[in-house]
């Protein structure tokens, strides 16, 4: 097989992908191929039901909204994390505001930096895709928890590159009890 750069260009090759482990491939064909169950589907839904009206005083458009909520709880529930935790991280980074950009640099509703595409490899992701954005926030947190050993203050600095300091988790934390807070 030649190096890609020396192959054929192919009209329906956009990017190559690196290979993936057969582990991860099993996991994810797995993850895919399992419908959720009863209770996965109930629970999802008493939990937008909850978190609907209280994104309406950011998010105005019901179908926006109700699009929103289903990739928050979609991509927080594939990283391990809480929705309401993301939930609270975007009110905090973004105010939900799609096409924010930072003083720093820091795009889209979560707020990621730009090193993060060239970091992983895919420069032809596009930050300010609204889902995308999310993938991407929802994984870089779950990473700096999982670094932080379930240390979600610290995993929360690391986030905002404030390590050391509490400012930005404590924002944080008094957006998710205030606002996204659901008794378990």
């Amino acid at each position: 097989m030649l190096p890609v750069a020396l192959q054929a260009p192919s009209a329906q090759r956009v990017r190559v992908e690196p290979d993936i482990p057969p582990s991860l491939r099993q996991t994810l064909d797995t993850l895919v191929g399992t419908p959720p169950s009863a209770d996965q589907v109930w629970a999802a839904r008493q939990w937008m039901s909850q978190m609907e009206p209280r994104l309406a005083r950011f998010v105005r458009d019901d179908a926006l909204r109700s699009e929103m909520l289903t990739r928050i709880y979609h991509e927080a529930r594939l990283a391990g994390l809480a929705p309401e935790i993301v939930l609270a991280v975007i009110q905090v980074e973004s105010a939900f505001q799609a096409d924010a950009v930072s003083s720093a640099g820091a795009v889209g509703l979560m707020q990621i930096m730009p090193f993060w595409i060239r970091e992983l490899g895919r420069t032809a992701d596009d930050l300010m895709d609204p889902w995308l954005n999310l993938r991407y926030g929802c994984t870089i947190l779950a990473h700096y928890l999982a670094v932080e050993r379930g240390d979600l203050t610290r995993a929360l600095a690391r986030y905002n590159g404030s390590l050391g300091q509490t400012w930005y988790p404590e924002r944080v934390m008094r957006a998710w009890t205030d606002h996204w807070w659901v008794k378990r």
